[in-house]
């Protein structure tokens, strides 16, 4: 007979059958319980269950018994095992810690306006039915005082006498029965009394019109409980508990076991829990520290999480693993309660229109936990990769947004598709070019590659510039952000690059060589000098031939920020993410199919976790309302550059210091002759007639005043720029 692995574990109470171990010739048994909780052991399976019998059920948890206590340092009983993670709720609530508020306030408010909605368009519907449970409960009520006044409990004991032939008995109780209702008469005439003096004080017209319609919905609202039968409620509750499948440590283990990533029959095989089950803080799912058996890693078990997904019963999206960091083999498993990619992430925050600052991250969508994704674009370089029509355009140009929002940023928009969704960039771009066929414009080829060479010359010259500062100004011989602030040679330049792989397959070889030398500098050394490159491909393998597929294998490979949406085959995940990604288990093929799942993909190498991402969405008229205000905020910080400086905009109104501000360019001050000409050029729907003098008045009128500028060696009348904006500052201060 084979002995159960865990019969002499003094630890396990019970023998191979399932009994109660019995008492030794030493003595009973005793569980150490000291030793359960210095091992941090809880129970899995016990002989005689079935291990592989699915517990879970569509129920809440039961409870749990946590360990608490201090843990003893020298337990007998082998080496102490301190706690791996504090469990301890934080003091403040992530809701309410700084920069949370705000959108915690929002989503209590969206809540509760729901709330009030929903019953307010059920309101009438609510009064009738209030109205016809009030009625009966008055009827139950005057039912319930009438019984109160007959004494009707007292017909059981008076029968009961009857039957026993108990005369002393029965007349003993017929007395004390009318004793009982003669006093209660006078109670209940009492009761009518005060209830009649209280009609005719409220007919009388004496109360006041609020106390009697509070009055009178109080009453009902009594009357209506009362009537109403048991476990109904008249206002039914808007929003129900959320239903979730019940994880217990029997149903992990047999995943995990099942995954092939331990062993219960043997010792050193086997999977242990670093703490007790329980939900996630923000309530969305389960969440569970896994200790997997010496020799197994985290790499391990992100290649089995489909395994482990069906070893649950559940998708694949409803399980994530998150690495630990106090040891390779232990790892978090979340379980979310339903499909969290399928949750659409919402608007883009950029949509407030308030200014960025591309020293910041940037808000790129919400991970599997819906908490946000940040992702800091400064001194990095982004690919963004996936098939038609699963959201990699709109990824890629929500991060140009966020770019375009900081008034100090440079931007070259290249689109190698020639499609609408980059054109409204011409608002705000340095330069920009679409597709490969000449054009009203120009010929694309060759306006890429004076884009190319300009930004080139614009690395070499910060590179050269930072070496002249001093080490006051510039103590590390790094771009700051108070350089680039300061140094209009020194802006953070982004470099958009949609379809790239096109200018890699022209016809003309020449060029196909100098666009990809020229990218391959880029890449290498624009990072460092505060050029941003953010690229996005449906073809990212098999493009060019010689050193042309060298350079552009080169380009793609050494884009340090991976972003892969839903790829038609792993070997595209591959050359979107790299090698490594897929040997780590992310493979972008593998991502759900499904509208509902547009804009979710793999984060890779933006932090050491992977995080799976719902992007939020900016449609085209969003991009369209963001670089609007991108332009204005350009304009009024006079940034305005190259392509979009030679836009003509339609306005509907007129902003007179917005647009005086706007034709200052680098002049710290403009006579009003001149200041009205370029008006009077720049805008003329508005400004086409404008007279120096009207100009000086209206500018003088809002805070401008009128001094000597210097021009061409005169001092003449005018308008310094630095007073321009000091009015801007002023009337928005008091707007606020």
């Amino acid at each position: 007979m084979t002995q159960h692995p865990h019969e002499n574990d003094p630890l396990r109470p019970w023998t191979e059958d399932g009994s109660i171990r019995p008492s030794t010739p030493d003595g009973p048994v005793v569980v150490d319980l000291d030793a359960i909780r210095d091992r941090r052991i809880w129970r899995t399976t016990a002989p005689g269950e079935d291990p592989g019998q699915d517990t879970g059920f569509e129920v809440a948890f039961d409870d749990i018994d946590e360990v608490t206590g201090p843990v003893p340092v020298d337990s007998p009983h082998g080496a102490a095992v301190l706690p791996v993670a504090d469990n301890r709720p934080p003091i403040i609530p992530d809701g309410l810690r700084s920069g949370n508020r705000l959108h915690t306030l929002k989503g209590r408010a969206r809540q509760y306006g729901y709330v009030a909605g929903f019953h307010a368009v059920r309101s009438p519907w609510y009064a009738v039915q209030a109205l016809w449970w009030a009625l009966v409960g008055l009827v139950r009520l005057i039912g319930r005082q009438l019984s109160w006044w007959w004494v009707a409990e007292t017909y059981p004991l008076v029968q009961q006498a009857a039957r026993d032939n108990d005369p002393a008995m029965w007349l003993k109780l017929h007395r004390e029965g009318k004793a009982t209702r003669r006093l209660r008469f006078w109670a209940l005439l009492g009761q009518l009394l005060v209830l009649a003096a209280v009609a005719a004080l409220f007919w009388s017209g004496r109360v006041p019109g609020p106390v009697w319609a509070i009055s009178a919905v109080v009453a009902v609202m009594l009357l209506a409980r009362l009537g109403r039968p048991a476990g109904r409620a008249i206002v039914p509750p808007v929003l129900t508990t959320p239903r979730f499948r019940l994880l217990t440590n029997d149903i992990v283990l047999r995943a995990y076991y099942a995954a092939g990533l331990g062993n219960p029959d043997r010792p050193h095989q086997r999977v242990d829990f670093g703490s007790a089950m329980a939900r996630d803080a923000a309530g969305t799912g389960s969440e569970v520290l896994i200790d997997l058996p010496y020799g197994k890693t985290f790499d391990d078990a992100v290649k089995a999480r489909g395994a482990i997904a069906s070893g649950l019963d559940l998708t694949e999206q409803q399980v994530y693993l998150t690495r630990d960091k106090s040891s390779n083999r232990r790892h978090k498993l979340f379980v979310a309660d339903r499909d969290p990619l399928a949750i659409p992430a919402g608007r883009t925050p950029l949509l407030d229109g308030k200014p960025r600052n591309i020293w910041q991250p940037a808000p790129f969508g919400l991970d599997e936990r819906n908490r946000p994704v940040l992702l800091t674009l400064l001194w990095n370089s982004i690919l963004v990769g996936a098939q038609p029509r699963k959201g990699k355009t709109f990824a890629a140009r929500l991060l140009a947004l966020y770019a375009a929002m900081d008034p100090y940023v440079k931007l070259t928009v290249v689109d190698g598709k020639d499609s609408p969704d980059w054109r409204k960039f011409a608002l705000i771009a340095h330069r920009i070019v679409f597709g490969t066929v000449p054009n009203r414009d120009g010929d694309p080829v060759e306006m890429l590659l004076d884009a190319l060479r300009e930004i080139k010359a614009h690395i070499q010259q910060v590179n050269q510039f930072l070496s002249t500062l001093p080490v006051t100004e510039c103590p590390d011989g790094k771009l700051t952000e108070q350089l680039s602030r300061t140094y209009p040679n020194l802006r953070v330049w982004v470099l958009v690059m949609e379809e790239f792989q096109v200018y890699y397959e022209l016809d003309d070889q020449e060029n196909n060589k100098e666009i990809a030398s020229l990218l391959s500098f880029i890449m290498a050394v624009g990072p460092s000098s505060g050029v941003i490159i953010l690229s996005s491909s449906q073809k990212p393998s098999g493009v060019g031939a010689g050193d042309v597929q060298r350079l552009f294998n080169r380009y793609r490979d050494n884009h340090a920020v991976r972003f892969a949406l839903k790829c038609g085959n792993r070997i595209v995940s591959d050359a979107i993410l790299g090698g490594d990604a897929y040997a780590e288990g992310f493979d972008a093929s593998s991502l759900p199919v499904g509208k509902e799942y547009r804009g979710v993909g793999y984060l890779y190498g933006a932090s050491d976790d992977t995080p799976t991402v719902r992007t939020f969405l900016a449609d085209a008229a969003d991009a369209e309302k963001i670089l609007t205000v991108a332009r204005a905020l350009r304009e009024r910080a006079g940034t305005l550059t190259g392509y979009a400086a030679g836009q003509t905009l339609v306005r509907e109104t007129r902003d007179v210091l917005a647009d005086a501000l706007s034709v200052f360019q680098s002049d710290t001050g403009l006579p009003w002759t001149l200041l009205a000409a370029r008006l009077a050029e720049r805008i003329p729907q508005h400004y086409a007639d404008l007279a120096p003098e009207a100009i000086s008045a209206q500018l003088r009128a809002l805070g401008v005043p009128s001094v000597d500028v210097k021009r061409d060696g005169k001092a003449l009348k005018g308008a310094r720029k630095s007073a321009v904006t000091a009015a801007i500052n002023r009337r928005d201060n008091a707007a606020g």
